[in-house]
This record gives C-alpha cells, structure tokens and sequence, in this order.
C-alpha cells in the first residue's frame, strides 16, 4: 500500500508538472464511499473549475493541491490510492493495482482533471479505501490535524523520540503504525526499520533500551529519506531490504536468516527471529502462553486486505475496543494454559511448531499509558503459570 514515500513521489510529480496551471475540467466519480461531497459532485466539480494550482503539499499519507482559493482537494490513499498523470511516470510501488495505459483515464478514476494547457491527471482507487475531500483549510480539520510529526518534513529530536517512547506503554509496531504519533509510516516501513534496528514488533515501547532507541530513530530517517529519494520505485531499494521478502506471507530469508510472521498491531508482520528478540521482562514465555490458541484459531483473514487508514484516526472507538480486547484476552491465555496443562499427560509438541503469539487482529494503536493489546496481561501469565504448576504437581500414590 502507499505510504509516505509513495504519496511523497505523487506530490513530487504535481508540483513538478501541475503548479502554475489552471484547471479547465474536472470530473470526480458517483462513488459516495470514496468521494466525499455533501453539495454533490456537481457542486465538487464547480469548485475546482477555473481555479489554478499553486501548489501540492502532503502530511503523511495524506496530499492536498493548494489553488489560488479555496476550498482545496485533499486525498487520503488509503490501501490502493494513487496518482496518474497522462505522459508521466510517477512511482512504481508495490501492489499497484492500477494500470494507466490499460485506459484513460482509468475506470477507477475518482478525481480526474484536464488542465489549461492540456495535461491530464488522475487520483485512483480500486480498493475503495480512499478519499476524496473539500476542504477550506486541510491542516485544521480531520483527519489532517489529527497527525503527528510527519516523519520526513518534521521528523523528532532523537532526545524527543527517547522521551516519547519511554512513556508509550504499547508494542512499538503498533506504536509505529499510529499516525497521531508519527505520520507516513505504514506497515512495510514499520516492518523494514524494525529488522534494521533489530527491535522485535512486539517489544514493549518504553522497554527498549536508549541503545535501541537511538538505532530505531536512525533506521526511521534513513528508510525514509532513501525510499524517497528514489521516488519510491522499489526496484531501486536495496537489495539486502527486508522489504523485498516481506510480501504475501511466504517462506524465506533475508541475508541468510529465516523470516517468520506474526499479528502485530493488526497487521501482519514480518520479522527475523534470529535478530530481533524480545527483552528484558518480556521472553518468548510470555507469548508461548497464547500458542494453543494461535493453533486452535488458526490465521484469520490477512490485516493487508484491510483499510487501515480509513478508521485509523478514530481513538474513542478505538480505546473501547482495547478494553474489550484486553479483557477477552486475558481470559484466553488463563483459559488455553489451562487446557494445556490438563493435556500434558502424554502429548509432544509437534517439531517445527512456531512459539511465537499472533495477537487479535484490530487495528488499534493505543498511547498515553495503554497496555500493548499484542501482548497478554502480567496478571493472565501469572495466573496461567499457576494452573500449569499445580496441574503437573506429582500426587502420591496412597499406600
């Protein structure tokens, strides 16, 4: 899915061949989900007609064209968003689902216009996870003033950043996906700056060490700035990125060593074992309590196929959830330890069996003192080492 280097490569490309032009047609698509017009598409294309583009600016995954009056065209991507413009390569980014020369322009065409001069462009979305806004002002209303820092025009202090973390008692994926906290960063940079950084996805946040810290501040700035200064054309990502192994969940290595995955922060996840290990207070006992679960459960549908971004900035609802999951959660790990325990009798794990916990899949980026939903209670895995002890305590035969 698009993400800040993405979304960076489509504002590059408007600002290059778009500013100074004047917009002579517009037409934006009968599709009520993605397109977002209260006074109807009539009164949306009325808006933009005549008026001329002073420039493109984004936030995040978030773009807006600046015209010389408003209201302004804002475009959340979304899973699938992007932006075409007739004659011009923009980007070449991964599960790209949309084909520009197929037609013109495209039938997922959401927001299309035809310039004074004649030069065309498109704003698609087959998914339908986008959106298409008018707004007066994009930077004092939703979703655009929700946003935190955005990771490459106004990236944190490496002070600020230690300091953040340490009180963000959540995963740090999940932490990394939460767009109130740094925006632009989506699931594979998420996944790349954490192998770099040899942090394990579900690592407590305030946990981490300064040394990791400091590493992860490090890997944030340099994927970024690599990923766009390349315009995000993945063919020119290094070799040795995990990114070029990540995709669709198969078997495999990167640089040599083994990539598994698991459910962190609602989405999946890749990671090395062998690299990145959980520490401190957090083992890979804590997740093995979870493990008869993850078998008995299996892998729900993939988060990829998800829209994370079109509820991502709801946290009300999003913290009534975390209470709900945490509460179904820790009864899960008493209840699956228990099970566990009463089946030792004679059972063996069966060889290659993966240890490692899938969390429940909601997209939910808690802050502000919230515990990590990817992770069970310390009160469920004490609770759980006590029914295993007292299941396997030896009894006496009577004489």
């Amino acid at each position: 899915m698009p993400e800040l280097p993405e979304v960076e490569a489509a504002r590059r490309a408007l600002q290059a061949h778009c500013v100074g032009r004047r917009i002579a047609r517009c037409a934006v698509a009968d599709d009520a989900k993605v397109v977002v017009a209260p006074a109807g598409r009539a009164a949306f294309e009325r808006a933009m007609v005549g008026r001329t583009i002073v420039a493109a600016r984004r936030k995040g995954k978030n773009l807006w064209l600046q015209l010389d009056a408003p209201p302004f065209p804002s475009f959340q991507f979304g899973m699938a968003g992007a932006i075409y413009i007739k004659g011009v390569p923009v980007t070449n980014y991964k599960r790209s689902v949309v084909n520009s020369e197929d037609e013109w322009p495209s039938k997922y065409s959401k927001f299309f216009a035809e310039l004074d001069d004649g030069l065309e462009f498109s704003f698609t979305d087959k998914r339908r996870f986008a959106r298409v806004r008018l707004f007066e002002d994009p930077e004092t209303v939703p979703p655009i003033s929700e946003l935190g820092p955005d990771a490459l025009f106004e990236p944190m202090s490496v002070d600020n950043f230690l300091h953040s973390l340490g009180r963000k008692k959540i995963g740090i994926k999940a932490l990394l996906l939460d767009q109130s906290f740094i925006s632009g960063i989506g699931n594979w940079i998420a996944d790349e700056v954490l192998y770099q950084s040899r942090i394990h996805p579900l690592q407590i946040a305030s946990n981490l060490s300064g040394e990791s810290c400091e590493a992860l501040h490090q890997s944030i700035q340099e994927v970024v700035k690599y990923a766009v200064e390349v315009d995000a054309d993945l063919e020119r990502f290094p070799k040795e990125w995990l990114f070029h192994h990540r995709w669709g969940k198969k078997p495999g290595t990167v640089n040599g060593k083994k990539i598994e995955f698991i459910t962190a922060g609602g989405r999946t996840t890749a990671y090395v074992p062998q690299l990145q290990k959980l520490t401190g207070a957090q083992s890979s006992k804590m997740i093995a309590a979870n493990l008869e679960q993850m078998v008995e459960n299996g892998d729900a549908k993939d988060p990829e196929t998800d829209g994370e971004d079109a509820d991502m900035l709801k946290p009300k609802k999003r913290a009534t959830t975390s209470r709900a999951v945490r509460g179904q959660q820790n009864k899960d790990s008493v209840g699956s330890s228990s099970r566990k325990a009463r089946g030792n009798g004679g059972g063996s794990r069966k060889p290659g069996t993966n240890a490692e916990a899938v969390a429940p899949k909601m997209d939910v980026a808690e802050s502000n003192g919230q515990q990590d939903l990817d992770q069970p209670s310390s009160n469920a895995v004490n609770n759980s080492d006590q029914v295993i002890r007292r299941s396997s305590r030896k009894v006496k035969p009577r004489k």
